[in-house]
């Protein structure tokens, strides 16, 4: 029985993906003159892996260039090769070009061959650099013995005759491999003459037609080394007992122990995937509709936004919840069927556990979008490596909190601020080393990415130990601008704020990695649409942290009713202050029709909400209402409504998707009395409005 091979396609890309995944993080972790053969075998396997996956499923180009990978890395860690800071770049250019090929197979688009060809050539010419230096070695090494002439180099080739025997486990072709596929490539290398043994085969009526019952006694004549007959066998390496050894008078094998399987010590990434399955995980596909994008390919290839990996205790736990529901139900349905006043009791406790189990099934459901902001972290290593070699900053990168949990939303949005916030940090914040020395720092810069839950949201924050912001200059930029006035006082907070104006620059130098004056009002308006804050503390000398909160999720809310005449609005609770009764000595009038009122030694702007909702019969006197004192962007302001009700979770739905975009307005919610309630965008009231 034939089988299609092409199911398993995907979860070949899949695990390839993840392979380089690792051998990028090997690569980052090894240190040049030092060969680290843990991590050198870890780098190895990955590759390996990866090259006999595309040679099993016909992706030549890339079995052919990750050869050449694989052969740079045997090299070192046989101690052949140095591990040069050149070597381990080219590698890492390599990965990224081979990330390239597989997307470019995955979609089905061309791959970049000139790159491809420009890498390999650059791989051979530090093999054939190496292969020269060992020549000139071996040949001094002969001038002084006087004995005859050694056995050949062990780089040379090797032609022998080999005897192969091929047992396959019965289960071989369930992953889709086949043996007919092996002894094709194994005829491409020389004379092949194939013996069955059917002392397997059973009863007819015992027969399983996707079983293996078959072994092979194979004799290969005029192979080249016994390393390219193993590498045939290397997608098959754990579904199968492989003995190869030289027949009789032909030249004896490279290598002592074939039978070995290399899957045993299989990539980490290969690991973490078979555990997973083990755990029983699965991957929920959201399948969306229009072409595949062919562009933005390392993100495409890092992650799939349209698929989670979720633990299969998430799952069951929300199976158990619903069996829970159809109970609750159940006895619901059979209340109502015959209910009489004596029995209201039992509806009351009913309808609690109903409650009680919508809650719970709610927030597992929500945890099944959770996933571990490493996803976003993973991503800087290699940044931090490249930027920091091109700028000629020595830099330590240190992470922690990466297992904490973000909605994925969330996390598809908040990337490339991250990304920028942290070439800033290399670019503006870490002085070069020489400079560093001078301040009495240690040469090499720390850059700190941290991530952690607080008060029901996610901070994650972005830290340098370099020179800081520059107070006087952010100053003088702004009253050059035009944004602060001459003569006045401002706090530390309110000049560091304008690093998020447009267009405002310091750097006396602009270059591709930043400082072109765009891109931090960039970064706090994502951080907005994603119901985010964005803080920034520096202290000069000392470095600059800049602080991120996020909700949780974006699917879900805690707000706070209120009501503005007949009509029923949200203010998001993270946004919420302080709810006060105002006093008519509380409240001035600025020029104009600007109102303000006095707030813990503050003068806060009040915002009449039925003013800029035109709302109908709403309550005017400011001493009848209430000031909701809300905060977003570092500025505070009160807003006033009519009356306070209760607070509770809402479901978000998106205006602009069924209306159109309103300003001051974040989305809305269907309440309990099936009126719809609007949520608040805090940050886009105090903008709309033009609060200072």
């Amino acid at each position: 029985m034939a089988i299609d091979i092409g199911q398993f396609v995907q979860t070949f890309f899949d695990e390839s993906l993840e392979g380089l995944d690792v051998m990028e993080a090997g690569l980052l972790a090894l240190s040049p003159g030092a060969a680290d053969l843990e991590q050198i075998n870890t780098i190895f396997r990955a590759a390996h892996s990866i090259k006999g996956g595309s040679g099993t499923f016909g992706f030549s180009e890339v079995t052919d260039f990750t050869h050449a990978m694989e052969t740079l890395l045997d090299k070192m860690r046989e101690g052949r090769l140095d591990v040069t800071v050149e070597a381990v770049n080219t590698l890492l250019e390599s990965v990224d070009c081979l990330r390239e090929m597989l997307v470019s197979l995955r979609e089905q688009v061309d791959i970049d061959n000139n790159q491809v060809e420009e890498l390999r050539i650059r791989l051979l010419k530090l093999l054939e650099q190496n292969e020269a230096h060992e020549t000139a070695t071996s040949s001094a090494a002969k001038a002084k013995q006087s004995s005859p002439p050694s056995s050949p180099s062990p780089s040379a080739p090797k032609i022998g005759d080999w005897r192969i025997e091929f047992v396959p486990h019965t289960q071989l072709m369930h992953s889709g491999n086949d043996p007919v596929r092996i002894f094709r490539e194994l005829s491409a290398l020389g004379e092949l003459t194939i013996q069955a043994d059917c002392s397997r085969l059973p009863r007819l009526a015992e027969m399983n037609p996707e079983d293996c019952y078959l072994s092979w006694q194979l004799e290969l004549r005029g192979a080249q080394s016994q390393e390219a007959v193993t590498e045939v066998f290397a997608w098959v390496e754990d579904e199968c007992d492989l003995r190869i050894e030289p027949l009789t008078g032909s030249v004896p094998p490279t290598a002592p122990e074939v039978q070995k399987s290399t899957r045993t010590d299989a990539p980490e990434a290969a690991k973490a995937s078979s555990e997973e399955a083990q755990q029983g995980e699965l991957v929920l596909e959201r399948r969306t509709s229009g072409d595949r994008r062919k562009g933005e390919r390392r993100a495409s290839a890092a992650a799939d936004s349209g698929s989670i990996r979720v633990s299969i205790d998430k799952v069951d736990a929300v199976i158990n919840l619903v069996g829970e529901l159809v109970t609750t139900q159940s006895m619901l349905s059979a209340l109502g069927a015959d209910f009489e006043m004596s029995r209201l009791d039992k509806l009351h406790e009913a309808l609690d556990q109903l409650d009680r189990n919508t809650r719970d099934l709610q927030e597992h459901v929500m945890r099944i979008r959770m996933l571990p902001v490493s996803s976003v972290f993973s991503r800087f290593p290699r940044m931090v490596h490249d930027i920091s070699g091109k700028l000629s900053k020595q830099v330590e990168l240190l992470m922690n909190g990466e297992q904490t949990e973000i909605d994925k939303t969330v996390i598809e949005k908040i990337g490339d601020p991250l990304v920028h916030l942290v070439r800033n940090s290399l670019d503006h914040g870490l002085e070069p080393p020489a400079e560093r020395l001078e301040r009495g720092k240690p040469e090499t810069g720390n850059i700190m990415l941290d991530a952690y839950h607080k008060s029901g949201s996610i901070f994650i924050e972005i830290a340098d130990d370099g020179r800081g912001l520059d107070r006087e200059a952010l100053l003088r930029k702004g009253l050059e601008n035009g944004l602060l006035k001459p003569g006045e006082e401002y706090s530390d907070e309110q000049i560091y704020e304008l690093i998020f104006h447009p267009g405002l620059s310091t750097a006396k130098q602009i270059s591709d990695v930043s400082g072109r004056g765009v891109g931090m009002d960039v970064v706090r308006r994502n951080i907005q649409d994603v119901g985010g804050n964005i803080q920034v503390a520096s202290e000069a000398g000392r470095g600059t942290k800049i602080t991120i909160c996020l909700p949780l999720t974006l699917a879900i809310l805690d707000g706070q009713l209120v009501t503005i005449g007949q009509d029923c609005y949200i203010i998001p609770l993270l946004s919420i202050i302080e709810s006060v009764q105002a006093r008519a000595d509380m409240v001035n009038r600025l020029a104009g029709k600007n109102e303000v009122f006095h707030f813990r030694g503050q003068h806060l702007p009040i915002l009449r909400l039925y003013e800029l909702f035109g709302a109908q019969g709403a309550q005017t006197d400011l001493e009848k209402g209430l000031l909701v004192v809300v905060e977003a962007d570092g500025r505070q302001v009160g807003l006033f409504v009519d009356d306070l009700l209760g607070q509770q979770q809402i479901s978000i739905k998106s205006l602009e998707k069924n209306f159109r975009r309103v300003p001051g307005v974040a989305g809305a919610t269907i309440l309990g009395d099936g009126r719809v309630g609007l949520i608040l965008d805090i940050s886009g009231l105090i903008r709309v409005n033009h609060v200072i």
